[in-house]
């Protein structure tokens, strides 16, 4: 399953949450699991994001990593959070489901892919040319 939306909530305790639509078939099923397996997507896997936010067989042709909990992560993902559901709201057509971290991996130098208008984008380091090309001394 693919959220639609993934922000940080909490650092105490530490919470993330993710929307949800609610014509899912999947997440009254996952919604009852000891633990969840969110893992943030790498910028090249467009497509396992495609599969996993359609219909069918989603864990066709990705490769994945189970738990002892029973959490799964998507292999070579940026991140990966093992949560348990901490609360759930509606909002609108989703529903709001707050996930409690219990544990986390990241992989350096793995940018996250990022949706956004509509489509998959990459994160660039932004460089300030004002700043980068000014001469010592000058102001910021």
């Amino acid at each position: 399953m693919a959220a639609s939306s993934f922000v940080s909530l909490s650092l105490d305790p530490p919470l993330v949450a993710v929307c949800i639509q609610k014509t899912s078939t999947s997440w009254p099923r996952l919604r009852r699991l000891r633990r969840l397996g969110l893992s943030v997507l790498a910028q090249d896997q467009e497509d396992a994001c495609v599969r996993l936010s359609g219909k069918g067989d989603r864990f066709s042709d990705i490769d994945w990593v189970p738990t002892a909990d029973g959490a799964v992560f998507v292999s070579g993902a940026s991140v990966w959070l093992e949560c348990s559901l901490f609360n759930e709201v509606p909002g609108g057509d989703h529903t709001i489901a707050m996930l409690e971290i219990h544990r986390l991996h990241t992989e350096p130098g793995v940018a996250p892919l990022v949706f956004h208008g509509s489509a998959f984008r990459r994160l660039e380091v932004a460089v300030d040319t004002e700043v980068a090309s000014g001469s010592p001394g000058s102001p910021m």
